[in-house]
Parts: structure tokens; sequence; C-alpha cells
């Protein structure tokens, strides 16, 4: 990533779908000094309510993983423990917000796989590493990462910062896709049902 040119970065920033939706999160710029960690090393960056976050994580995928080889008879107990993993996700995403600095707190104006673009007050230099924690509500989960300022253009009253990812573990990307899917579907629902209550008034 450090190797890339600016416009490379540019371009890898828009390989991923991105959607227009407002995520809460904290956003603090390191020293220039700052080295980024191997993708392997990042827990040991991360806060420890995010480390046990991430473990529970795995913890579930790895409990769930063999009930799909058992076929139809596992199906109500795979049920069962996925109404139980997500109380959990929800406990969880409840106390991990509870970690966010609001000093720091910031809104998305889009986000996707590759990056995200963030509303702020103030400009922000390009270059600049930035730690970010993303509060992913509708998915009841967070995300601990690092990315860099690529832009920072001003619109109307305030800056639009786009950053790309620079170190995120993939399984982190991954749900910030499916996050993007699950939003652009469920916003197709809407408009869908709209549209047809619309039909019927007339």
């Amino acid at each position: 990533m450090q190797h890339l040119s600016l416009e490379q970065k540019h371009e890898q920033f828009n390989e991923f779908f991105m959607i227009k939706h407002a995520i809460p999160l904290n956003m603090r710029l390191l020293e220039e000094e700052f080295v980024l960690p191997d993708i392997d090393d990042i827990h040991q960056h991360m806060p420890y309510v995010f480390q046990v976050a991430s473990e529970l994580s795995t913890i579930d995928s790895k409990a769930l993983r063999p009930l799909r080889s058992m076929g139809e008879h596992a199906a109500e107990l795979a049920e069962f423990l996925n109404h139980q993993s997500r109380k959990i996700d929800l406990m969880m995403s409840l106390i991990l917000q509870q970690h966010s600095d609001h000093e720091q707190t910031f809104q998305s104006v889009q986000f996707g796989g590759g990056g995200i673009m963030v509303e702020s007050e103030n400009e922000w230099a390009i270059g600049g590493v930035i730690e970010l924690k993303l509060f992913l509500k509708e998915e009841a989960s967070a995300i601990f990462c690092f990315a860099e300022v690529i832009a920072c253009k001003p619109v109307d009253d305030t800056y639009h910062v786009s950053l790309i990812f620079t170190c995120i573990r993939e399984e982190d990307q991954d749900l910030l896709v499916r996050a993007s899917l699950h939003l652009q579907a469920a916003n197709l629902r809407k408009r869908k049902t709209l549209k047809k209550n619309q039909n019927e008034s007339n």
C-alpha cells in the first residue's frame, strides 16, 4: 500500500461497491513516524474489548462449521446457536459502542469494502495515517483498523474526507462488504414497497 501512487490508491478505493449511509465512527490522526503493523499483528493495537469481540466471532464461526456437514438433523440446533450468537453480538455491540470516544466521533457519508468517506468540520491533510473504529449497528458489530487520507474536499460548510483502508483484517473487510450489500437490499425493498403503496393508492 505504501508503494502505491495516490492515483492507484484512488483506483483501489473505488474498486469496491460504495453505499451512502451514516456510520458512527472514531477517527484519530496518528503521528507521522507511526509504522503500520503487519495484518497479523493488528490485534496488538486493538483495545481489549475489540480483541474480545474478535475472539467471540471466531469461536462462533468454528462452533457452527461442523454442523454444516450434519445435514437436516442439525438444522434446528444450528438455528438455536445462531439465535444465541445474535444475542452475544448485540451485547458486545452495546459494550463496543460504550468504548466510543465522543471527542473523536464522526459520521460516514458512504462506505464500502475498500474505504470510507467521512464528514468533518475540519480539513485533513492528504497522506495522514488514521486509526479507525467503525460501529456497525445494523450488523451488531464494530471494526478496528487503520486507514490513510487520500482526498479532502470542501462540501458546503464541511469537508468530505476519503479514507482508504491500509491495515484491516480480511474478515472485517468482508463484514463491510456484506453490510453494504444488506443495506442496498433493504433500500431496494423499501423502494419496492413504497412504489407498490403508491400504485395501490392511485
